[in-house]
């Protein structure tokens, strides 16, 4: 029984295996002997079974399934102990109709695979990376106290736009390719463009140009579910009003204060700006980690040069989810490459820095998230003595998964933290307009 590597691409080959009649037949018959022992025939005593019956009846059967057997156990072991870093699951070429499992008595197994090449990552002191950290000025406060009045105050449905209102309505390109209801938030329109949404009634056509229009480009990719590369071909498209949601501020007072912190906690305005001051800091802290982490990871993506089998993956993808269809994979993949390529510039850095993830580690970090999940509701300091019982209960959870999706988080950290203990970081000072465009 052998096996081998053929490189058919750059990054991707075929593996092959090949069964003789000497590789599956002593298994095939030790199989018949136990059937001849067990089975239950009408006209012979149980045990009492010919061997030459069994082996008539079954025959064919039995060679399949130990022909299965030792190639699926051959390859996992290849697959396991090969220094090629492997990348999908190998996708057979033949089907089993293909053989002839009564006379043949030698077989070949042709599996398409795709691997990544060697690659190198450099994390030293030439990597350079600016952190941002938000300057939580008036504006920000006055902002953000704007939105809470927005979110207990009440919702109108005027005949016409105004302002600070949300639209929602149908958007159309020219070619027919993007034809879906999205929603405009005019705060996040910019001021050449607002003029246009302005003023309209239901039903009024208006020409937008995808790339002037909006403040923040990521507001409408999402809402179409396109990346950068589809976003740069978009032209003007056109969106029809259907409906017009407008936000009457609820007045900065003593009710407003009771519906944000809770009941007497605040006493007024200044208290009020204050508390809100603290936690947006808290807040925009946290969102300058995570936009860091984020550059981090872009940065040592793009420099590490890592070539993909795409077309394999595309199709290894398409053929194991039955709900991904080919359409929907040109729209996903490119997300999904950024993420693999992670994937392993992590597996590399873990394994050369010898990163080890206990599972203390892992318990630690499912309470921090239990806790973030019931900070909300204010009771998160107030369960202390139960953490432990939650974070048992969520790790065994989903047959492990839980476990290793907190794993796999803990793993990333201290990836990153070693990254960012090792490269140049500059720290920087941006307001919250300049860090909403990066």
């Amino acid at each position: 029984m052998d096996i081998t590597f053929d490189k058919t691409e750059k990054t991707q080959g075929v593996i092959k295996i090949s069964v003789n009649k000497a590789d599956f037949q002593p298994g095939v018959d030790q199989k018949i002997k136990e059937y001849s022992k067990t089975a239950n025939i009408k006209g012979f005593r149980k045990g009492k079974v010919p061997e030459g019956m069994i082996r008539k009846m079954y025959g064919n059967a039995l060679i399949v399934e130990e022909i299965n057997k030792l190639v699926s156990d051959k390859l996992n072991s290849y697959l396991k102990e090969s220094d090629t870093q492997f990348l999908g699951e190998p996708l057979p070429v033949q089907k089993d109709e293909e053989f002839d499992w009564e006379n043949q008595e030698s077989f070949l197994f042709e599996y398409e695979i795709g691997f990544a090449e060697p690659f190198e990552v450099k994390v030293d002191k030439k990597v350079k990376l600016d952190k941002h950290f938000i300057k939580v000025d008036d504006k920000v406060i006055d902002e953000t106290i704007e939105n809470l009045q927005r979110q207990f105050g009440e919702m109108e449905n005027p005949e016409v736009s105004s302002e600070k209102d949300t639209l929602y309505g149908q958007i159309k390109s020219k070619d027919g390719e993007i034809d879906q209801e999205i929603s405009i938030d005019l705060r996040d329109v910019e001021k050449a463009s607002l003029k246009k949404l302005v003023g309209i009634k239901n039903g009024t056509e208006v020409d937008i140009d995808p790339k002037k229009s909006f403040k923040h480009d990521n507001v409408l990719k999402s809402q179409l579910r396109i990346d950068d590369e589809e976003f740069k071909k978009l032209k003007k498209l056109t969106f029809t009003l259907k409906a017009v949601n407008h936000h009457k501020l609820a007045p900065v007072n003593q009710e407003l204060f009771d519906k944000t912190f809770g009941q007497g906690t605040i006493k007024d305005e200044a208290g009020f700006r204050d508390r809100v001051k603290e936690i947006v800091s808290q807040n925009y802290k946290g969102e300058s980690e995570q936009f860091f982490d984020h550059q981090v990871r872009e940065k040592l993506t793009e420099s590490a040069k890592i070539n993909l089998p795409d077309e394999f993956l595309k199709k290894w993808l398409i053929r194991t989810n039955d709900n991904i269809t080919p359409e929907l994979m040109e729209l996903e993949y490119t997300s999904y490459a950024k993420e693999l390529k992670w994937s392993l510039i992590r597996n590399q850095i873990v394994k050369n820095q010898e990163i080890k993830v206990e599972h203390e580690d892992v318990i630690a970090e499912a309470k921090e998230l239990i806790k973030k999940q019931f900070a909300g509701s204010g009771i998160g300091n107030q369960m202390d003595d139960q953490l432990d019982t939650f974070a048992n209960n969520y790790l065994q959870g989903e047959n492990g998964e839980n476990y290793m999706k907190v794993f796999n988080q803990v793993q990333s950290q201290k990836v990153l933290d070693h990254i960012k203990s090792e490269v140049t970081v500059k720290e920087k000072t941006v307001s919250l307009d300049e860090f909403r465009k990066l």
